[in-house]
């Protein structure tokens, strides 16, 4: 069963570490996700199949970082520097491993370009700067839709893809929070959301003062975004959500299986 810290006592952290030694931080991210879904959803990307998985999940579960890096700028959206997030999370990570956590899983909830470069970045040198403790545990970055064939089956259509707040989140949403989901699906102008579909990166707008390979980019969201749709999101369903978040579970509870089976066997 998983053990929620934000719930527990010192004594009950000594005694869910005689269980097991692998603990999860779920990350997300406040962020616009178009008319119809909550600024939390990546939030609730990583926080509730953990929650829905308590009976079988062997792992201490943290509570969520719930700020990083979108890229995006409409209303709502807070943005951390991916470096400031990915130094944050191998702070954060150092400290469980002081406390003889020997599988320390970072579960993302949120993607981003940016954002996933500069957090494997920070993990690969917080490994390579301390080749002892290397040796010594597991530090696995695992994303949400990584574990759903269903989930990765949206990114995959084509011509269009399935991307933010699209058909995938939208269902996973109606599923876990239905409460939350809008009826009203808008979306910007047909062209935009089309472009945004075929490239999930194709939001953001490059300038330069100069022209010249020499010049930095200043790099923000194109203007003609008002509602940054990028998918389907009028053929979601509640049941499409739950076989993603079924998925989910299943994958996510092997793999903390495993990492604690070659724990043991070590």
């Amino acid at each position: 069963m998983a053990f929620f810290m934000d719930k527990m006592t010192v004594k009950e952290m000594n005694e869910a570490m005689e269980k097991t030694k692998t603990v999860i931080i779920p990350t997300g991210v406040v962020e616009q996700h178009g008319f119809h879904l909550p600024l939390s959803t990546d939030i609730l990307n990583s926080t509730k199949p953990l929650e829905l998985a308590h009976d079988r999940l062997n792992a201490i579960v943290a509570p969520s970082v719930n700020y990083c890096f979108s890229g995006g700028e409409l209303l709502g959206t807070v943005n951390v520097s991916p470096n400031t997030f990915g130094l944050y999370i191998s702070e954060i990570v150092s400290e469980f491993i002081r406390m003889g956590f020997e599988n320390i899983i970072v579960f993302l909830g949120h993607a981003g370009t940016d954002n996933i470069k500069a957090l494997k970045n920070s993990l690969q040198m917080l490994l390579r700067r301390n080749k002892e403790m290397s040796e010594k545990i597991t530090l696995s970055l695992v994303e949400a839709w990584n574990l759903s064939p269903t989930w990765l089956s949206g990114f995959a259509m084509e011509p269009e893809h399935d991307f933010h707040a699209g058909m995938m989140e939208t269902g996973l949403m109606m599923y876990w929070a239905p409460e939350l989901v809008k009826t009203e699906f808008v979306m910007d102008d047909d062209y935009t959301s089309k472009m945004m579909r075929t490239d999930q990166d194709w939001f953001e707008k490059k300038t330069k003062p100069v022209d010249s390979p020499f010049i930095v980019e200043t790099v923000g969201q194109r203007d003609e975004i008002k509602v940054g749709v990028m998918g389907f999101p009028e053929r979601a369903t509640k049941e499409l959500g739950r076989k993603i978040c079924d998925e989910i579970i299943e994958n996510l509870c092997n793999y903390v299986d495993m990492l604690e089976e070659h724990r043991k066997n070590k």
